[in-house]
């Protein structure tokens, strides 16, 4: 059974599923699909700990909510805690989860089973596949495609009492099953391939492979090789 806080304002025109839990002053704008078993504005861990009955008047209640845009589509089983932003046309495939102080900017797409910790900002257009594992603080640019089950890290002795930000900028491949180590800038247009480990910073327009990750050509070569790949019959 769902639940919608008396303090949430949603557009008239979205689309909101009965088995919904809505939580907190949440927005929703128009033309939004909020799909069955889906909870917006989750109170954080220490607000959590702090609650007396772990009802959904009790959440609620602790709740700061979070904002939705318009055309957004948010798929059965997410999760997106308190004080996310998530702007127009943004889509969420199943059982994402979005953790607090989250900005999610125009137009991007995140897959299934994907993990978004705290602290994140994604660009617009940006394409997340599914099973992605992205822990704050990260800053990642337009236009960026992240491959499935590709890894980002926040800590470079772990478990240690340093987290460190990882910033990737716009336009930005990298390919399934990479990994990309705390505290590194992975600079605009370089490619990332599959199975990579990325240990050090990344030179603009830059294709690096290998583990450790290593420059072998430029992005100009990899649209190139691309090219001749989509011709093939």
């Amino acid at each position: 059974m769902g639940f919608i806080s008396p303090r949430a304002r949603l557009s008239p025109d979205s689309r909101i599923s009965p088995n919904a839990v809505i939580y907190g002053p949440t927005t929703i704008g128009d033309n939004t699909l909020i799909d069955s078993y889906v909870t917006i504005g989750y109170p954080v861990r220490k607000k959590l700990l702090s609650l007396e009955t772990l009802d959904d008047h009790g959440l609620d209640s602790a709740s700061n909510g979070a904002k939705i845009g318009s055309n957004v589509v948010v798929r059965r089983a997410t999760i997106i805690y308190e004080n996310v932003e998530v702007d127009d046309n943004v889509e969420f495939g199943h059982n994402v989860m979005v953790r607090e102080n989250t900005v999610i900017r125009s137009g991007v797409k995140i897959g299934s089973y994907t993990v978004i910790d705290a602290n994140t900002i994604i660009g617009e257009e940006t394409s997340i596949q599914s099973h992605v594992y992205i822990p704050g603080p990260i800053r990642i640019g337009k236009r960026v495609f992240i491959g499935p089950r590709v890894v980002f890290t926040n800590d470079r002795y772990p478990p240690s009492r340093r987290l460190v930000e990882t910033v990737v900028e716009d336009e930005v491949v990298i390919g399934a099953n990479a990994t990309i180590v705390a505290g590194i800038r992975i600079g605009k247009g370089a490619v990332i391939a599959a199975g990579a480990v990325v240990t050090r910073n990344v030179e603009p327009y830059t294709v690096m492979i290998g583990v450790p990750a290593r420059p072998v050509y430029s992005r100009d070569e990899y649209e190139k090789r691309k090219k001749h790949y989509e011709q093939q019959v």
